[in-house]
């Protein structure tokens, strides 16, 4: 038989780490998922640099964080869990951050067997250094299963719409920026 106890049990912590340039809807029906699963959720944005990432973003690390922000302030409206997701920056290993913000849960956006290979590999890596911290893969949603950030960029850059792969306070800092160009 289990015994029930009163004790107060941790939050479970989990971080969901990317370049996010920018947050898409793909990313947040990944976060809704895993909020379903955990109490709190890092939105942890690397940075940029040569020390985070080898990957070149088209918005500053503040613009992301600041557009993440939006973007989550936006589908919080119609859901709460959403409340529970803190965003922050990274400039170091993401597995660094994750001991920081006391987690032992890295999650994992999978589109298409496409990504599998990648990410295994840095899954593999992350339990190589850190085999306390667990990798997590969550699928996304067929409708989502197209949308990364670098077609959002692709399409916005050549005056295509995407209304429908990012919310609309994304789509306003698109063009804002690509107005300042």
């Amino acid at each position: 038989m289990t015994k029930i106890t009163d004790e107060k049990l941790e939050p479970r912590v989990a971080v969901y780490a990317g370049t996010f340039d920018p947050v898409t809807n793909g990313h947040l029906d990944i976060l809704a998922r895993a909020l379903a699963v955990f109490d709190i959720l890092y939105l942890a944005i690397a940075s940029g640099g040569p020390r985070v990432s080898t990957k070149s973003t088209f918005f500053s690390a503040e613009e992301r964080m600041d557009i993440a922000e939006r973007a989550l302030k936006e589908v919080g409206q119609t859901n709460p869990n959403f409340s529970r997701v803190k965003v922050a920056s990274f400039d170091s290993l993401l597995i660094n951050f994750t001991r920081e913000v006391n987690s032992k849960v890295i999650i994992r956006g999978l589109r298409a067997v496409s990504d599998y290979e990648y990410e295994t590999q840095l899954a593999h890596t992350n339990r190589m250094l850190a085999p306390e911290i667990e990798t997590i893969f969550f699928v996304t949603s067929e409708p989502n299963s197209y949308i990364s950030s670098s077609i959002v960029k692709n399409v916005a850059l050549n005056g295509g719409d995407i209304s429908k792969m990012v919310t609309k306070s994304v789509v306003k800092d698109f063009s804002k920026k690509l107005a300042s160009l």
